[in-house]
């Protein structure tokens, strides 16, 4: 048992001094990148594990052909980024291999499809979540997610801190002794303060009158507690924008009460509890399948799917079947932060008509539906439709906006 113990001071005592360190470095971060300065603006393409290569090959084929002229002109370079798979990760025990992460940060941003995360049981070995990785390494801070239903009064967008909470340290974990496993959350006054500053910029910049800070202050009182200290100073440097504080358990389920969902707007969060609270919205909105995910950072960005790999559909065979709805809409709040406002609005207009509308084209899941290069070829020929923005004010579907980095 003292052993045991001996090794848990040691091993925490490792985890403080990480974190520390990066509580300096967070105090020296640079300033947020200009993309109109850059010669050309390389984009990677990754496509992950289980469905990730399907989707994202559907994805990729849009794209091309919205920035056609880009691509073309030099301003814009596709790239594909191989080897974030679950196998290669495994047989290199790294979360991102250290070549694909240097492919990766040769990029100004990455599309990237759904990865696998080993979990205790499932045969993988216990490497870290290579989203986690990747917000960690890339100082992905900001993940903003829009869910908006004109139709309900609800249009909300959260900010979820993406690189501290429980998930910054998910795999430093400590099994004390065969009864007790200990884990660690990390919340520190510099990421508290970037993100709730971020979530009041983008409230001042787009309109909107309140900020709800999420927590579960009265119970988690020192890293929750900080966490809501911290906004209240925020606040006071934007007076002209109310804000609330709401917990976590009451908040999922106000979310769902009618009467008062359409009172939120902007809404900001430790990372575990946005990870939850962004998927319940997303299925309010019709499902995680319809949302798209921005990872921001000052000098990096990442925009990925919500969901999850699917390799059950991959075992049966129905992978060719996954839809490329949410990676898509990843794709056109990219298109939106890289300043590609145009190419931006048609894609999100043209995903709404053909995924929620006009739905000529049925996905499935399944052979009795359409395939993801079905959908595709739907798609691009509504992109391209001279009738597309007729179409879409006949739907009356708001167009959804993610703010550019610099908002952020």
């Amino acid at each position: 048992m003292n052993i045991n113990i001996e090794e848990a001071k040691n091993k925490f005592g490792v985890v403080l001094s990480e974190q520390l360190s990066r509580v300096e470095k967070l105090k020296k971060e640079d300033d947020w990148i200009d993309y109109s300065t850059l010669d050309t603006i390389i984009i990677g393409m990754i496509g992950g594990d289980g469905i990730g290569p399907t989707i994202s090959r559907e994805t990729h084929r849009i794209l091309e052909k919205l920035l056609e002229n880009q691509v073309k002109s030099g301003e814009v370079k596709f790239v594909d980024i191989e080897g974030l798979t679950i196998e290669n990760r495994a047989e290199k025990l790294q979360s991102i291999p250290d070549d694909v992460l240097a492919e990766i940060m040769n990029c100004n941003v990455t599309l990237k499809g759904p990865t696998h995360t080993p979990e205790k049981g499932d045969g993988w070995p216990n490497i870290e979540s290579a989203n986690v990785s990747m917000r960690k390494e890339l100082d992905l801070f900001a993940n903003v997610r829009p869910v908006r239903i004109p139709a309900e009064g609800i249009d909300w967008t959260f900010f979820r801190e993406n690189t501290e909470d429980l998930y910054a340290v998910g795999s430093q974990g400590i099994d004390v002794t065969s009864d007790l496993a200990i884990d660690f959350r990390v919340i520190t006054s510099q990421g508290s303060e970037r993100i709730i500053d971020a979530a009041f910029a983008h409230a001042q910049k787009t309109g909107k009158s309140k900020v709800t800070v999420v927590t579960k202050a009265n119970v988690v009182k020192t890293t929750d507690g900080k966490f809501l200290e911290i906004a209240n100073d925020v606040a006071s440097r934007y007076p002209e924008i109310k804000w609330d504080s709401w917990y976590i358990d009451i908040m999922t389920a106000k979310l769902l009460d009618k009467k008062r969902r359409n009172e939120f707007e902007v809404l900001v969060l430790p990372n575990l509890y946005g990870d939850i609270l962004t998927d319940e919205a997303a299925e309010i909105q019709g499902g995680v399948g319809t949302a798209g995910s921005a990872n921001i950072g000052k000098k990096f960005s990442m925009f990925e799917a919500i969901h999850g790999s699917a390799p059950r559909m991959v075992e049966e065979g129905r992978d060719i079947y996954a839809d490329p709805s949410s990676l898509i809409r990843a794709g056109a709040m990219m298109l939106d932060h890289l300043g590609f406002n145009v190419e931006a609005a048609k894609l999100h207009k043209a995903v709404e008509v053909c995924g929620m509308y006009e739905k000529k084209v049925i996905m499935t899941g399944r052979s009795d539906g359409a395939s993801s290069r079905d959908f595709g070829d739907y798609l691009i020929d509504t992109t391209f439709d001279s009738n597309l923005d007729n179409k879409w004010q006949a739907v009356s579907y708001t167009h959804l906006t993610l703010p550019t980095n610099r908002e952020v």
